[in-house]
């Protein structure tokens, strides 16, 4: 083969039926090269998502008292035989943007993901509020796991239906939402703006079904 020098980690080449790339960074042109090698387009990819800590889309990551080129450690959860999981350290995950005068308007939705942070951002005042803003702008929201939490603390689940970590469940409730079972455990669903889901199986639909509330469409 002939070898080709990456530019960076987010490299990816494409040579006839053959797409390659170099590391995770480079996840989002290694999907569009290859969908493009499929003889697929994607449409209404000009949309704009800020991403709590895509092919075409602009996605900010963020996090409270961090600027841009700051990382989060993240924790793998790994399963070893006990009733419950151990956590053991990741990927350095890099922010995009600043969190302090991060503006709703400027993004079309909020994904927030799972994970112990959600317990902790739910007393941050100024994650709360932008929470907030997108729910009241009807903006897509998608939340993950634990992420609902925050949801909770905000007080937007009043009157939604939406699932969760099944942990997460008399939270929920007791904020007003109508509780959808997780059965099985990677279902999806959509009420109004807001995407939930309760683990990470259900990534591929909630992807689904945040792309639909965008109307971003997969054609081949």
């Amino acid at each position: 083969a002939h070898w080709v020098e990456p530019e960076s980690l987010s490299h990816c080449i494409t040579d006839g039926n053959l797409v390659t790339g170099v590391a995770y960074p480079g996840h989002l042109e290694f999907i569009q090269s290859f969908l493009k090698a499929l003889g697929g387009s994607i449409t209404g990819l000009e949309k704009r998502i800020l991403f709590y800590v895509s092919n075409g889309c602009h996605v900010d990551t963020v996090c409270p008292k961090k600027k841009s080129g700051d990382t989060c450690p993240i924790a793998i959860h790994d399963f070893e035989g006990d009733q419950s999981y151990n956590e053991k350290p990741g990927h350095d995950f890099t922010l995009t943007a600043d969190f302090e005068g991060l503006d709703a308007s400027s993004y079309d939705a909020l994904v927030i993901p799972r994970g112990r942070a959600p317990e902790y951002l739910a007393l941050d005042g100024k994650v709360i509020a932008l929470v907030k803003d997108f729910m009241e702008a009807k903006k897509p929201v998608a939340s993950i796991y634990h992420g609902q939490q925050i949801l909770v603390a905000a007080g937007v689940l009043k009157g939604k239906k939406c699932t969760a970590y099944p942990a997460v469940k008399l939270d929920v409730v007791l904020a007003g939402a109508t509780w959808l079972e997780p059965d099985p455990i990677d279902r999806c669903f959509t009420d109004g703006n807001l995407v939930t889901r309760a683990a990470w199986p259900g990534h591929p639909e909630l992807i689904f079904q945040l792309m639909a509330l965008l109307g971003i469409k997969v054609t081949f």
